[in-house]
């Protein structure tokens, strides 16, 4: 089968049907397709005879699907032989960069939050000798999801045939330039692009942000400069890497999926959709009651109550005396009662120890009833503090683990044995995980206890156990995992374990 024989309709690899041709270019034409086996739409990219670069297409996407930040696109196959060579990848919807700035600049904090996470992005895809090099607002999108996507990581250069001896500072400009056009709504570029106009100049060099859009802070303004204008550093050093970039960003507010505050201890209420009520409610309850309007006594009567008074006083007085000696003597008869002398203090104790947050020293995919690992490599994730990176388990093809195993999870090594008061961990949005919180001192799953349990879980999940636990190794592991874009998967955003001292 000849690409120029490919309409809607046309299956490749006998799963992927194209649908709708979204955009065509000098041989390339992008379609919307449907993965009939796992029933997902999917972005598919097919060329047409004799395209110049199909090899270097192919190659540069089966090196890209090995790459597992969340924020990057997701290559699921590439092909190339004599029928037909294409690209299959994760279809996005969203809005781009373009979109949202069509009604003007964002704010500040927020063009500076996107960067930020597509910065940290190209960062892990530079760690794998893997370059973007034609960032443009099209390619920064903020997913119906509410996660930040970056598209075209190698893909696009290969397609286009761009090359360059410096490919992290050209990708560090990239990201500066998508942070002006965020902070002024104009492309820092000779001509308009994606319906952007151009920066305004000044003595032939582009003014920085500040000088367009009124309100740019500072530090977001300098970042920009040192980023992509470097007519206008006057000695600031260059921003040369994307991981330069990213930590130059590392303090701004981050778009999150999740909205996360994470308890000091146990004690503190997490946040739930009744909050607010029950913050209310207290407040109420916190007003003092009106006072009582004061009780006029008749002349005459004065007396009479100020003598009744003073003697329920003088009986109450002498009721009080009697009851506590009364109780003096009853310990002085038993000074060595065990219990009487342990209750008071035992409770005291309790009551003092305040659980705090520990960080795992490591977290690794736990598989011991498959091949032992699942998604090691991006287990840390998990306990990085961030909530916008995640781990999640491998695809399977139905909720209970594909009847491959009774269970997969995460598993973190506190580095010593310790008490466990509770493990909060923020799964995905879909509900319908079941998870357990096995504690042990061995990373065997025979050697642990489960000592929590959470059906049909979902967001930020709480797992206390039901009677004191310690152990060295915590595992959250799942029995099963809610459908994830035709797939099931379980997800952990963030884990934060708390223990009030070590065991």
């Amino acid at each position: 089968m000849s690409t120029s024989a490919v309409e809607p309709g046309t299956r490749l690899a006998e799963r992927f049907r194209l649908e709708d041709r979204v955009s065509e270019s000098d041989g390339a034409t992008l379609w919307k397709a449907i993965d009939e086996i796992l029933a997902r739409p999917v972005a598919v990219h097919t060329f047409a005879p004799g395209f110049p670069r199909v090899h270097e297409v192919v190659t540069a996407a089966r090196s890209a699907s090995r790459l597992t930040d969340p924020r990057l696109t997701q290559v699921f196959d590439a092909a190339e032989d004599e029928k037909a060579s294409y690209v299959v990848s994760e279809w996005v919807t969203g809005e781009s960069l373009t979109d949202l700035l069509a009604s003007g600049p964002l704010e500040p904090e927020r063009a500076a939050g996107l960067v930020a996470e597509a910065a940290e992005a190209l960062a892990h895809a530079h760690e794998a000798q893997l370059y973007h090099l034609c960032l443009r607002p099209s390619h920064l999108v903020w997913t119906t999801g509410n996660t930040v996507k970056v598209l075209g990581v190698a893909v696009d250069a290969a397609m286009y045939g761009l090359t360059t001896d410096q490919p992290a500072l050209d990708d560090a400009e990239g990201l500066g330039r998508l942070l002006y056009a965020g902070l002024t709504g104009h492309w820092p570029g000779d001509e308009e692009e994606g319906g952007l106009p151009a920066a305004p100049m000044t003595d032939g060099h582009f003014c920085t942000p500040r000088q367009v859009t009124a309100g740019v802070p500072g530090y977001l303004d300098a970042v920009t400069v040192r980023a992509c204008l470097p007519e206008a550093r006057r000695g600031q050093g260059a921003l040369a890497t994307p991981a330069e970039v990213a930590d130059a960003l590392a303090d701004v507010a981050r778009p999150m999926p999740i909205p996360i505050s994470y308890p000091s201890t146990p004690a503190v209420a997490s946040a739930s959709h009744t909050e607010g009520l029950d913050i209310a409610h207290r407040q109420k309850l916190a007003v003092p009651p009106p006072q009582a309007m004061p009780h006029r006594v008749p002349k005459g009567e004065g007396s009479m109550v100020n003598r009744v008074l003073m003697t329920l006083v003088v009986l109450l007085v002498i009721a009080a005396v009697g009851v506590g000696a009364w109780t003096i003597g009853r310990s002085l008869g038993s000074p060595t009662n065990p219990e009487a002398q342990q209750t008071v203090p035992s409770t005291s104790a309790s009551a003092s120890a305040e659980a705090q947050a520990v960080k795992p020293e490591s977290a690794k995919g736990f598989d011991p009833l498959g091949d032992s690992d699942e998604k090691s490599d991006i287990a840390k994730l998990a306990i990085d503090g961030k909530p916008s990176t995640l781990w999640k388990t491998e695809a399977y093809t139905s909720a209970d683990l594909g009847r491959l195993k009774d269970g997969v999870g995460l598993l973190l090594d506190m580095g010593k044995s310790m008490q466990i008061s509770d493990v909060v961990a923020t799964l995905g949005d879909a509900s319908g995980a079941n998870v357990e919180l096995k504690v042990g001192d061995s990373a065997n799953l025979d050697a642990m206890k489960t000592v929590a349990t959470k059906k049909n879980a979902a967001g930020k999940t709480t797992l206390t156990p039901e009677e004191p636990a310690s152990g060295q190794y915590v595992l959250i592991w799942f029995t099963r995992v809610p459908a994830d874009a035709g797939k099931f998967h379980g997800t952990i955003y963030e884990v934060v374990v708390h223990s009030p001292g070590s065991a």
